[in-house]
């Protein structure tokens, strides 16, 4: 992890050892400021976070997708129970959206987008791939993101402006400048969307490869791009972008690194599929995937 100690860390949310904020009241007349609220989000999804590992076993074997549909949506109810109130209480003149897979515009205004278990299909299979992700969206532009990996005590917080940090260190992205020594990886926002982007996958992976000294394809997809935002991950590349990707790309922005469509131009919340990589290496990865 590329990373550069800093006096500041405003952004980043207490360590496990250090005493959380007692949760805000939902009585809170106004927002909070911004560098002030990700520090409450982040002691909010802490919570959340301590919630799910009570919930998480690595024995978990679903044999049905009728018991995977299940645990997966007991395991979002089980944290949009406990993140709801507590988020709305920060700021409650944002608007509430945890639909993980949503995409597209929004309405003006601010927006807490949630996305309660990133990775949901590992947690009930007991795989450790899994966070709890939330972003602050105003107009459309990401303001504030939170995501959390509660296996391993991991909080990445991000501050327009105000930078990006993992448990209080601020973070940056990789500093390579050639594809041949790479991390690379892509995702998959949501299961079923049928032949055609499989083998755009398939194509952009084996494309992938032939540039880069490795290749995942994995998800929660807010995994990938935390890893690229703590340089221990050089390159992703999505060709679904949904909304509770916001937070993700936030970290990466903020740790210096460059999110932008396929073509080239700056990443929107309603851009269709995008690339966040470390600055020596975008262009060389927007080729190969050309």
């Amino acid at each position: 992890m590329s990373t550069e100690t800093t006096t500041t860390p405003t952004a980043a949310a207490p360590t496990a050892a250090a005493p959380t904020a007692a949760a805000p009241t939902a009585a809170a007349p106004t927002a909070a400021a911004p560098t002030a609220a990700a520090t409450a989000a982040a002691a909010a999804v802490r919570r959340a976070g301590a919630r799910m590992l009570k919930r998480y076993s690595t024995e978990s074997r679903a044999s049905s997708l009728t018991e995977i549909v299940e645990a997966v949506r007991a395991n979002d109810a089980a944290v949009v129970d406990l993140l709801k109130p507590e988020l709305e209480a920060i700021n409650p003149d944002a608007r509430w959206l945890d639909d993980e897979h949503g995409s597209g515009p929004l309405e003006a205004g601010e927006w807490w987008l949630v996305d309660p278990v990133g990775g949901n299909m590992n947690a009930v299979h007991g795989m450790t791939d899994w966070n709890i992700g939330v972003s602050l969206v105003r107009d459309g532009r990401p303001v504030l993101a939170v995501v959390y990996f509660p296996l391993f005590d991991e909080m990445f917080t991000a501050t327009e402006g105000g930078g990006a940090f993992l448990n209080g260190v601020r973070l940056k992205v990789s500093d390579k400048t050639s594809l041949d020594g790479a991390l690379a990886g892509t995702g998959q926002a949501q299961p079923g969307q049928g032949p055609e982007m499989a083998d755009r996958v398939g194509a952009a992976y084996s494309a992938m490869a032939k540039e880069a000294l490795y290749v995942r394809i994995s998800v929660p997809v807010t995994h990938q791009l935390a890893q690229v935002a703590a340089g221990r991950m050089d390159v992703h590349w999505q060709y679904d972008n949904v909304r509770a990707h916001a937070s993700g790309v936030l970290l990466v922005q903020e740790a210096g690194g460059v999110v932008t469509d396929l073509d080239g131009k700056p990443w929107e919340l309603t851009t269709r599929e995008y690339l966040a990589a470390a600055p020596g290496v975008h262009a060389a990865a927007l080729k190969a995937l050309s």
